[in-house]
């Protein structure tokens, strides 16, 4: 028993480790987005379109991510988590480092921009397959009966990869100033990543295979065309992850990536002042996401979901409302109000988006619906944002934005039945959400 458990928590350390450097990658890349890329490779004589172009990039990375989470997921449904989730780590250290060295537009021109966006579509791909793949071998090592807490780890590596980013973004630009930051000291971060992904790799390299997936590979039980089986049988629990992931996602994406922008050009703040509001309001949220974690195994994920999303868009309206001109304090608070009632979401989403599908398909299920959810919610958010502030002259307009895009999955998690206790039976039978989705076979039913 204490080898297996010992065991047990080697794999969660690993999933954690891995996606917090894996993310940390794509976070550094969002924050660069609107603090230094849109005056490096995107030079206009409108900030606006600098802005905008820098963003576009941002979500290149978005529309990528299904692509990866069904090729991520197809392979490890076929050959194991395992391997599967050590080469989306690889493609991400190389895309990161090759940004750090990516010429600027001032050196190569046009090429620049074009080459951005060519390593981002990279790092999409590898992404795709990061965070499902992390969720589903730890949800598949873990007990069922703290499957939420365990598996509330890696979900909240996410915030803690942004806590990295920001922090070594902002030491770099303490360090150099203003001015050399922008020349050459945002590459730093990028090249660092050389050493984390390092650290990575020998992380997960020491852990075992999910034991679940072993015990179907072991009766021949390994869907051959996981895409297609999942597609046939699952599309009731991929409509909705879909739904409850799209609106979680922009709700990160406004509150971590598109508040950079807001501090920036609208409450005069500058770039220091702005990425320290995000660390801090990040870091906050880390041991709430481990205690709705922990809640969820109690009292259910659907009531701590619904009390996150609840949370999250009272906090859009008290964060996008704040006057401009406002003081950083205000700020400080709003943005750790909002990031923390994300996170007490994510604690139960975690296991919920798991819980719902079968071993044989889940990571090809997970990541397609996942993935495909990010673009809608992620990928467009920050630049929603900027267009509704630019067209109707209110940060207002983005906090109904949020509202409008929580209203689904809020239905969602109202007509879904509770997923705790899942850990054998998944039966879907009289889930009122069924008859309008289409139902798919019972008899594939969720197994851990």
């Amino acid at each position: 028993m204490m080898t297996s458990m010992a065991s047990r928590l080697k794999v969660m350390l690993a999933a954690t480790l891995g996606s917090t450097l894996e993310w940390y990658d794509f976070f550094i890349f969002a924050a660069s987005t609107v603090l230094v890329f849109n005056k490096v490779f995107f030079p206009a004589d409108d900030p606006f379109v600098g802005t905008m172009l820098g963003l576009g990039t941002f979500a290149a990375g978005f529309l990528a991510r299904p692509f990866g989470g069904i090729v991520f997921g197809v392979i490890g449904d076929r050959l194991g988590r395992k391997n599967t989730l050590i080469v989306s780590l690889l493609m991400m250290g190389v895309a990161t480092v090759a940004i750090g060295l990516l010429p600027t537009y001032d050196t190569i021109g046009i090429a620049a921009p074009l080459l951005l966006l060519l390593i981002r579509i990279f790092q999409g791909v590898a992404v795709g397959g990061e965070a499902t793949g992390a969720l589903t071998i730890v949800a598949e090592s873990m007990p069922a009966r703290n499957r939420g807490f365990w598996t509330s780890f890696p979900m909240a590596s996410g915030p803690a990869a942004n806590v990295l980013a920001l922090g070594i973004l902002g030491l770099v630009q303490l360090w150099l100033g203003e001015e050399a930051f922008l020349a050459w000291g945002w590459r730093i971060p990028f090249l660092l990543s050389i050493v984390l992904i390092a650290l990575g790799f020998w992380a997960r390299r020491q852990v075992d295979e999910s034991p679940a997936f072993l015990e179907i590979k072991a009766e021949t039980e390994i869907a051959h065309a996981p895409l297609a089986e999942a597609f046939a049988t699952q599309r009731i629990s991929m409509a909705k992850v879909f739904f409850v992931k799209a609106a979680e996602n922009t709700l990160l994406y406004l509150f971590s990536t598109f508040v950079l922008l807001l501090a920036t050009t609208r409450l005069g703040l500058n770039r220091a002042q702005a990425i320290d509001v995000v660390l801090v309001a990040s870091l906050a949220s880390l041991p709430v996401i481990l205690g709705s974690g922990w809640l969820g195994d109690r009292i259910g994920r659907r009531p701590v979901m619904i009390a996150g999303f609840i949370g999250a868009t009272i906090a859009a309206f008290a964060l996008f409302t704040l006057a401009q001109g406002g003081s950083p304090s205000a700020l400080y608070l709003r943005a750790v109000f909002a990031l923390c009632a994300h996170g007490f979401l994510l604690g139960g989403l975690a296991p919920y988006v798991t819980e719902m599908f079968p071993t044989r398909v889940r990571y090809t299920a997970l990541s397609a619906s996942y993935q495909a959810a990010s673009v809608l919610g992620g990928s467009v958010a920050p630049l929603i944002g900027a267009l509704l502030i630019e067209r109707t002259g209110t940060p207002m307009s983005v906090a109904i934005y949020a509202a409008l895009m929580v209203v689904p999955a809020l239905l969602v998690l109202i007509l879904t039945p509770e997923t705790r206790g899942r850990a054998v039976d998944g039966d879907v039978s009289g889930d009122p959400i069924a008859g309008i989705v289409g139902r798919g076979d019972p008899r594939q039913r969720p197994q851990l």
